[in-house]
């Protein structure tokens, strides 16, 4: 794993139409938008915010994890719409003993059902294995939350199982949680 290739200088990673880059303070107000709809959040471990300066505020949190190599979270940007935040995918819980990371993601509503979400999932496959050298890339997944599913299966991951009440969300409590995952082996 080339960890440096992540964390040395913000990686800016394009793809067809999407531009996925570091959220600055500029995107606040598109950043609110998401954070602010409960939707967006009914299958993720994350508490929707309701208060633009809590989101303001997540945006140096965003830089403070950044620097503590601990994760990257892009903004998915569309190039059509002139640069709109529409989403944003993270890397996290980077092991380098074994080689592995975990991917999250979420979109806002508005921009739902557009193959979004697979093609920023793609871009970031495509960088973490091919540039940062990673052999699995896995996304822990509540059961019903089939739409992120099927990007998953659309990027080449395999559902490996069903951990029971294996993890703590916030805001869900104690979870459910199917484990998809792609191995290098796999994109090849």
């Amino acid at each position: 794993m080339n960890i440096e290739k992540v964390f040395h200088q913000f990686p800016t990673l394009s793809s067809a139409h999407l531009e996925l880059k570091k959220i600055e303070e500029c995107h606040v107000q598109e950043l609110f938008a998401i954070y602010d709809n409960d939707k967006v959040f009914e299958f993720c471990g994350i508490i929707p915010k309701h208060n633009r300066q809590t989101v303001q505020k997540m945006i140096g949190h965003f830089d403070r994890d950044y620097h503590k190599k601990s994760r990257i979270k892009w903004g998915i940007f569309e190039k059509s719409q002139h640069e709109k935040l529409v989403g944003i995918i993270e890397a996290m819980d980077f092991q380098q003993k074994i080689n592995m990371v975990t991917i999250g993601y979420y979109l806002a509503e508005d921009s739902w059902g557009k193959g979004i979400a697979t093609e920023a999932v793609a871009a970031v496959v495509k960088f973490l294995l091919e540039e940062v050298h990673i052999n699995r890339i896995q996304a822990e997944v509540m059961p019903l939350n089939e739409a992120s599913k099927k990007v998953l299966v659309k990027n080449g991951f395999s559902k490996e199982g069903l951990l029971r009440q294996a993890a703590i969300w916030s805001g869900k409590g104690v979870v459910d949680l199917e484990i998809y995952a792609l191995l290098i082996e796999d994109y090849q």
